[in-house]
């Protein structure tokens, strides 16, 4: 069955039109003048690189953050969306790739979250049960029970229950942010259905992906995004993919940047990844890492690249496969058994998942060592404080003060102090999860030199990150991945930007 959804959008005069957006966050600007304009019954697909500024973007229209500067109009008028709800009220809902949902409530409770069935001031749990079935079958699965605990559902039907939220709204503008993330090739199929009958119905659908079959399939218009700018607007779906693969890098592909590095010998192999694989998330990944090597993992939000770096680390525990450190196999899922073995990580969330914002530098940087500085039970604190002084000036921390409290520090000095914790521990073995995030452009060189400097120690280095020139620039070896799959392991040296993005996006941008 054709499930393509071409062809609906003539309409002249805009639903929803965003000009000269701007938001700045400390230390970054996430947007800096961004247009978008969509149509009453049209697909408009919001394309660009993982940080291009997609999220940012739907969030400020969503009424999630308030744009510094520019201007938002819906069905004409100037409009200020001070919250989420304000912006459901007006007829926009937002379905997000990391779904808003609250996992304790019920399924109706949370597709009627915040305008709940009532009269006369008493809620109505049999009308919102049946409203919420009847939102579900619409959605072409009345299986799903409306007094299901939504935590309990799989993934799919999770995704299902946030669509059929935006429908309860009777939502005019329905933005859905990697939509067919989670479901099989049939759960994909009646996804573009549902999206064909919105659309029929005058509906507008701002659709972010990176699978560009899909773009051609249910798209009509599409924008894109770099570096918080719009580099490209309305063009048509069909344009060939290598071509928005050009504007997503910004650059023609065949002259993707590369950091030129000095020729290194490696030494013998530390880290040894064998057939490593959890359900849902990534499978049969296999990969080595040498003495001063660092090896790069490119892919999209999603692919399964943190869960890979938490699994290496035991914070997560493999379903099968094994992680071995200079031959000697792991213990699955125990970070003391990785610490105990040289492995440490540096993990995408810093301030939630490694530091402890109230406590010391010197304390921060310390923690995985606290038995290096101890002696029959208690620390010795002039030692530790040593330790952490001398880390702290050779990182050039600023400010050089290892009393101060981390959370004052700014986002690039508290991720330097997370990798110093490794330096002072020693590691074998180090895991970087975005060590650039929100870390300003100095910063930034600081920590390139630092992880240049570690391999040059012959550490084994593992780095993640979304923006694909870091990964090329800073790996001697690159892995692509792609749906929880490893799809190229080349060096560095021999791919491109463009080379990358063609690989996630599905193996070609053709």
């Amino acid at each position: 069955m054709d499930t393509s959804v071409h062809g609906s959008s003539s309409h002249p005069d805009p639903l929803l039109s965003m000009r000269g957006i701007v938001k700045t966050f400390p230390g970054v600007r996430a947007l800096a003048g961004v247009d978008l304009e969509v149509r009453p019954g049209e697909v408009h697909c919001l394309l660009g690189q993982n940080g291009a500024g997609k999220s940012t973007l739907i969030k400020t229209l969503a009424g999630a953050h308030r744009p510094d500067a520019g201007e938002i109009r819906w069905r004409g008028e100037p409009v200020s969306f001070g919250s989420p709800i304000a912006a459901l009220r007006h007829g926009i809902a937002t379905m997000y790739q990391e779904l808003d949902l609250i996992p304790a409530l019920s399924v109706a409770e949370n597709v009627f979250l915040g305008h709940e069935r009532s009269r006369f001031g008493f809620t109505r749990p049999a009308a919102a049960r049946s409203a919420a079935h009847a939102l579900l079958a619409r959605l072409g699965h009345p299986e799903i029970p409306a007094e299901a605990e939504v935590g309990r559902l799989p993934a799919a039907a999770r995704q299902l229950v946030s669509l059929a939220r935006a429908l309860a709204h009777d939502a005019r503008l329905i933005v859905l942010d990697e939509p067919t993330a989670a479901l099989a090739g049939d759960e994909v199929d009646n996804l573009f259905r549902i999206v064909g009958e919105l659309t029929a119905a005058g509906v507008a659908v701002v659709y972010i992906s990176h699978r560009m079959a899909e773009i051609r399939r249910v798209g009509h218009r599409v924008t894109v995004l770099k570096d918080g700018r719009t580099v490209a607007a309305n063009l048509d779906a069909r344009t060939p993919g290598a071509e928005l693969v050009a504007l997503m890098a910004g650059r023609k592909v065949e002259t993707a940047f590369r950091v030129a590095q000095q020729p290194v010998v490696f030494g013998a192999e530390v880290l040894r990844v064998d057939g490593l694989s959890r359900a849902g998330e990534f499978r049969e990944v296999n990969f080595a890492v040498r003495a001063g090597e660092i090896v790069g993992i490119a892919g999209l939000v999603g692919a399964g690249r943190s869960e890979i770096l938490e699994t290496i680390f035991g914070a997560r525990r493999a379903d099968s496969g094994t992680v071995s450190v200079l031959g000697k196999r792991l213990r699955p899922g125990s970070v003391p058994a990785a610490v105990r073995a040289g492995v440490g990580l540096a993990p995408e969330e810093r301030k939630g998942q490694a530091l402890v914002l109230d406590l010391s530098v010197t304390h921060n940087v310390t923690l995985a060592s606290l038995r290096a500085f101890s002696r029959a039970g208690f620390t010795r604190r002039s030692r530790e404080l040593r330790a952490a002084l001398s880390t702290v000036e050779r990182l050039d921390l600023r400010p050089a003060d290892p009393r101060r409290i981390i959370r004052t520090l700014s986002g690039g000095n508290q991720q330097k102090a997370v990798v110093a914790r490794w330096l002072v521990h020693g590691c074998r073995v180090l895991l970087l999860d975005e060590p650039t995030r929100g870390v300003d452009v100095s910063a930034r060189a600081e920590l390139y030199r630092l992880i240049h400097e570690l391999a040059a120690r012959g550490a084994a280095v593992v780095l993640v990150s979304s923006e694909v020139p870091e990964v090329l620039g800073l790996a001697d070896r690159v892995l692509v991945l792609r749906d929880g799959e490893v799809v190229a392991d080349r060096p560095a040296g021999e791919l491109t930007e463009g080379d990358v993005l063609g690989l996630v996006m599905e193996g070609s941008a053709a």
